[in-house]
């Protein structure tokens, strides 16, 4: 199976690793991330792959770019909603006010305002329908110390996907949330860089392809069918039996 998938943070980590797994497989891509150059990197030598550098908090920026690629590709099968960002890791006293606001700006209203394109899209296409899989996290379940920033806007994209799910019923939309745990992207090398630094053990970690497949699975699911919430997580990492 293949079809139309757009892509939030396409240039690096898992967005990057899904982009190119979904190019390899024959789907259209929309790489969607504020930066170029990397963004013209994944398109060299591709032809299905249509680059749109947009800042995700910017409403009209988010507009045009699907509107760009539903304009190239015909239509939108699939948002997967990734763009995202840690901030600061400290204790919530520590956090400086500007840090909260750009966390928030990006995981939280970012995600809302692709959505928002992707279910107008898939709501007005014929056939109708298609499906939103967003990115939530582990911290979506239970914190690390000093994510206040991280772990709020998380837990708040749990409620999306429930009201996405619910909202999306009458027009054949599927909404999914994906809750990943300790993929080896530049986030994660920065918590291990983190470790080495003050002499403790680094995290257990997994090879980010493995988030990329499991994107992928969800993503050629027919929409009679639709993984809700599905974990993949390094196995080591002290998620289940935390406290």
């Amino acid at each position: 199976m293949s079809g139309a998938i757009l892509i939030t943070g396409a240039s690096s980590g898992v967005g990057r690793a899904t982009a190119e797994l979904f190019l390899k497989k024959g789907w259209t891509v929309g790489a969607l991330a504020r930066r170029t150059e990397a963004l013209a990197e994944l398109a060299l030598a591709q032809d299905n792959v249509v680059v749109l550098p947009a800042d995700v908090t910017d409403p009209s920026a988010v507009e045009n770019a699907f509107a760009r690629f539903r304009r190239t590709a015909g239509r939108l099968d699939v948002l997967f909603n990734n763009a995202g960002i840690f901030g600061v890791a400290a204790p919530i006293d520590e956090v400086p006010v500007e840090t909260w606001m750009d966390v928030v700006n990006v995981n939280l209203n970012g995600m809302f305002l692709c959505a928002r394109q992707a279910f107008s899209a898939m709501r007005g296409q014929e056939p109708q329908g298609g499906r939103i899989i967003n990115n939530g996290s582990i911290s979506a379940h239970v914190p690390r110390d000093g994510s206040v920033c991280y772990t709020s806007t998380k837990h708040a994209i749990t409620g999306m996907t429930r009201s996405l799910s619910l909202d999306g019923r009458p027009f054949n939309i599927a909404c999914g949330q994906i809750d990943i745990g300790n993929a080896r992207t530049p986030m994660v090398e920065q918590q291990c860089e983190r470790a080495r630094s003050a002499g403790l053990p680094e995290p257990e970690t997994m090879d980010v392809r493995h988030v990329a497949e499991s994107v992928l699975h969800m993503a050629e699911l027919p929409l009679q069918a639709n993984v809700q919430f599905m974990t993949v997580m390094a196995t080591k990492m002290p998620y289940i039996g935390r406290g």
